[in-house]
């Protein structure tokens, strides 16, 4: 039977990548939310709309494969997703490659008073989406 955490963070996932309602965002995550993502540290509801439109703009068939739950504490859990789509626009700097792509992401989330309050994060997808455009 899945944990409290468990479910909010598979929620989450559902609500907003796969069905990309943006509007769940305030259900889901703290108003000052905080991502650390390698050296780089993002905050608030408006980051994670941005980014999430960017993605689902590149990549409009998203969809999570799989979400794993590594670890889980009183308040913070650690699991990994595998989200699969086709990459048809450019994401950051990386052009469209037209081709299917499958990535994971890593992360250690913490839980404040029901919401994702802080993630440490990390992801392949910059890598696979290179990858992608290499010659074969």
């Amino acid at each position: 039977m899945p944990t409290r955490l468990e479910t909010l963070i598979r929620r989450a996932n559902d609500e907003l990548l796969t069905k990309g309602n943006f509007a769940a965002i305030p259900d889901f995550f703290a108003k000052d939310y905080v991502a650390h993502a390698g050296d780089k540290t993002h905050k608030g509801h408006a980051f994670i709309k941005r980014w999430l439109k960017e993605l689902r703009k590149a990549i409009p068939d998203l969809r999570v494969k799989k979400i794993e739950i590594i670890h889980e504490s009183k308040d913070t859990i650690a699991w990994q997703r595998t989200l699969t789509g086709t990459h048809k626009a450019q994401l950051k700097q990386i052009p469209p490659s037209g081709k299917r792509v499958q990535w994971t992401e890593l992360f250690i989330t913490r839980i404040s008073d029901g919401r994702i309050a802080e993630d440490w994060m990390q992801s392949d997808l910059a890598a696979v989406l290179m990858a992608k455009l290499a010659p074969s």
